[in-house]
């Protein structure tokens, strides 16, 4: 593990002055297999989290500068779930150097999203706690850099572009109603209604909920003159 744990400070480009912090930011709770006074990860976890949340926000805040908080949301909400945690986890090899109990390591406990996640959060915390912000500025621009790029990239489906479009009109939130379902049960067709107050309804259909809910997000937004 000792191997493990200088090859993840060589990819992250950060040394930790404490050695106790950094040994407990990939400590997993399954660690020892039960044995009492083991320090996990799970209170560094609480704060990562939150220092995850503070720089993603700061970050679509200037990026993004005509954007409201109804446009910002999901985008953060990308940026800053388990998925994308793991997804930077697996990048750094974190995954090799925790520490964890023989059962949970037998289980694929390295491999898991939750896990991943969490001890990248945990990460995050312990270089903030050691380095300050800069330090963890620097570790969330390097490996998160390519997500926020992706985001600015990726085209935004219908009803990602319908709510950004509703909450720069001021108009409400957009609600979506299953009206309809027919057809067989192997080829089913559902019809979806979306509300956008003070509008008129639209109508979708698709062979799936979503699918519907997406067509009906784009026949309101082409009647309004928007093009997804």
């Amino acid at each position: 593990m000792a191997d493990a744990a200088a090859r993840l400070e060589a990819r992250i480009g950060y040394t930790f002055k404490d050695r106790g912090l950094f040994d407990r930011a990939l400590t997993h709770a399954s660690y020892g297999d039960g044995r009492k006074g083991v320090r996990s990860y799970e209170r560094l976890e609480f704060l990562g989290d939150r220092v995850l949340g503070l720089m993603t926000a700061e970050a679509l805040f200037k990026l993004f500068d005509s954007a409201n908080e109804g446009a910002l949301a999901p985008r953060l909400n990308t940026l800053v779930r388990k998925e994308t945690c793991a997804a930077v986890a697996r990048e750094i090899g974190l995954g090799d150097a925790l520490k964890m109990g023989r059962s949970e390591d037998r289980g694929g406990g390295r491999e898991k999203v939750s896990i991943l996640g969490d001890a990248c959060e945990a990460l995050i915390a312990a270089i903030y706690l050691d380095g300050g912000r800069p330090a963890v500025q620097a570790f969330y621009d390097r490996f998160w850099g390519s997500h926020i790029e992706a985001l600015k990239a990726r085209p935004k489906d219908a009803k990602s572009a319908l709510q950004e479009w509703a909450a720069r009109k001021g108009h409400g939130t957009p609600r979506y109603q299953l009206t309809e379902r027919s057809g067989p049960d192997h080829r089913p067709v559902f019809t979806v209604e979306v509300s956008v107050a003070p509008l008129d309804p639209a109508v979708g259909e698709g062979g799936s909920k979503q699918a519907a809910e997406r067509a009906a997000a784009t026949a309101l937004l082409e009647r309004e003159g928007q093009h997804v």
